[in-house]
């Protein structure tokens, strides 16, 4: 007879959730971590403030899960964002919902749903051992039979969920353990990458951090593939680093100009800055035209305050060719047709991200053709499960991976505790 019907490894957010599926469908549960705290990673997601969910439709919920977000379908169906409102809502955690659907508690405090969620689990009876890191995952020929603790304890269980989490965030617990667990199941795991990480610029303006610490509102950014087609935009914040580009569409964009990279093997990608995304290149250039003409008494340089964020007006008039000296009337058409494209297309190469360690969530992971997506068990080893960041799923940041991390977490849990005959 097992000693825990179910043995939960990482007290991160899909592993207290698998761990409180399991003990609420009647499994005894031990949760392990080899963290002295659970719950770190969520303890500092949203900024502090724990972003618990995004309230969009489930297919729109799927779009912004760029990484394999389809595999999805199956556990949202069991546990979704509306199942993880009402969980938190009913342990006394009250959630208001921001822009595009974040969901946050209303304390603004995440320590408060970390407090909601391991309370939670200990009220199940879940035994918790923390400061325990897990040598292996024992398995027998056909079934898992437990775990070997470091400390050379053997635990065992019917059913091994590994919830470890990817690479990313290394200094809450995150560091990879859990792929060579799935690889000694025979799993494969996916190549390992950065997403949603800021992008490094090896360009000479961005050496020499003219334009470090500038940020920009509301623009679009852009990623071109290899033979010039638009792989990619999205709209929003961004910030010029002392390395290249962060803000909200910079880690957006990181994946895909990863994908250009790996596919081609090219060093460098091709992006390029929309400073305004509401305006058609006719409209730019006419826009331009009217405020270079209301201050036509003006330097170019000059004129352009007030349109343009200061300290990026010299290096738009440098790509442009124009001596920012110039009167505006001394503008030729072709100058102003060429700063008005630069300003609907400012073009900036890139050669890469900020490594892994840097990034907020990771990508790649165990291989989902080996996983049933309506349990999270694994197809190659009777009573194992992966749930969160160690499958090969990655969303925006905005709630989507949290959700998914729940929402696996969840059904692991459930199917775990009951599994099929």
């Amino acid at each position: 007879m097992s000693e825990f019907d179910v043995i939960v490894i990482g007290g991160g957010p899909s592993g207290l959730m698998a761990s409180v599926a399991a003990a609420e469908h009647g499994a005894s549960v031990l949760l392990i971590d080899k963290g002295t705290k659970l719950g770190r990673k969520l303890g500092i997601s949203g900024g502090g403030r724990c972003n618990v969910t995004n309230m969009k439709e489930t297919a729109e919920l799927i779009a912004n899960i760029p990484g394999n977000g389809r595999f999805l379908y199956s556990a949202l169906g069991q546990f979704d964002n509306r199942s993880i409102v009402a969980f938190f809502e009913n342990l006394g955690i009250k959630l208001k919902e921001e822009d595009n659907g974040r969901m946050f508690p209303v304390s603004d405090k995440a320590s408060s749903v970390v407090s909601a969620l391991v309370g939670r689990v200990k009220s199940l009876g879940v035994q918790v051992i923390t400061d325990s890191p897990v040598r292996e995952v024992i398995y027998g020929k056909d079934c898992v039979h437990g775990v070997l603790l470091a400390s050379g304890k053997k635990l065992t269980a019917r059913a091994v969920i590994i919830a470890t989490g990817g690479k990313s965030v290394p200094h809450t617990g995150s560091t990879g353990d859990g792929y060579a667990w799935a690889q000694a199941a025979g799993h494969s795991v996916t190549e390992l990458y950065p997403t949603e990480v800021p992008i490094v610029s090896r360009e000479d303006w961005v050496r020499s951090g003219e334009l470090q610490g500038l940020s920009l509102r509301d623009v679009s950014l852009t990623v071109w593939n290899e033979k010039g087609k638009k792989l990619i935009s999205h709209r929003g914040d961004m910030i010029f680093t002392h390395f290249g580009l962060s803000g909200p569409v910079a880690l957006r964009c990181s994946q895909f100009l990863r994908q250009v990279q790996r596919r081609t093997g090219q060093p460098a990608v091709e992006l390029s800055i929309d400073l305004f995304p509401d305006l058609s290149p006719n409209e730019m250039e006419a826009e331009l035209r009217n405020k270079l003409e209301a201050e036509s008494k003006k330097a170019v340089r000059n004129a352009l305050k007030g349109l343009l964020p200061e300290r990026l007006i010299p290096l738009l008039l440098s790509k442009a060719g124009i001596d920012g000296d110039l009167t505006v009337p001394h503008l030729s058409k072709s100058n102003l047709a060429a700063l008005a494209a630069l300003m609907k297309r400012m073009p900036v190469t890139v050669h890469g991200t900020r490594p892994l360690e840097e990034a907020f969530v990771t990508g790649g992971g165990v291989h989902l053709k080996e996983i049933d997506p309506g349990t999270m068990q694994s197809k190659l080893m009777p009573g194992l499960y992966f749930c969160g960041e160690i499958l090969d799923i990655h969303g925006y940041t905005g709630g989507y991976n949290i959700t998914a991390a729940f929402s696996t977490g969840y059904t692991a849990g459930m199917h775990a505790a009951r599994p099929e005959a």
